[in-house]
């Protein structure tokens, strides 16, 4: 039984990694060393990203405030100064804002196929706290 954490981390986080390192790198002209460092990767993982070896899970260019949200976190990055904390809630209100939108429940059942997206509701549900 897969936790949904457990399922962002496989499939959202290189996605919206690879997201951030493409607005460092497209629309603030960083280097794959220097958006690398900010995401707190190397820089050959930004290479996967780059080549679409690594974080194509998910396509969240096509969701319109997914793609605001990362676009936003991006500028945050390249601005500096973005605590830990801060990059943290960023981060995970695009995971809240994705799991609320039941992009997950796809790729849970790839990886968990006892999972019954029939009878869950909890990435949905209103009750969820993340930080």
């Amino acid at each position: 039984m897969l936790l949904p954490c457990e399922v962002a981390v496989k499939s959202l986080l290189p996605p919206v990694r690879a997201a951030l390192a493409k607005q460092l790198m497209t629309k603030h002209g960083l280097k794959q060393m220097e958006a690398a460092k900010l995401l707190g990767v190397s820089q050959p993982a930004i290479s996967l990203y780059n080549k679409k070896m690594r974080g194509k899970a998910l396509d969240l260019e096509k969701d319109k405030v997914i793609k605001r949200l990362i676009e936003g976190l991006a500028d945050s990055l390249a601005k500096g100064g973005l605590s830990h904390e801060d990059f943290t809630l960023k981060f995970c209100e695009i995971c809240k804002v994705a799991r609320g939108k039941g992009l997950l429940c796809d790729m849970h059942k790839v990886l968990d196929p006892t999972f019954r997206i029939e009878k869950c509701g909890l990435c949905m549900s209103p009750s969820l706290k993340c930080p």
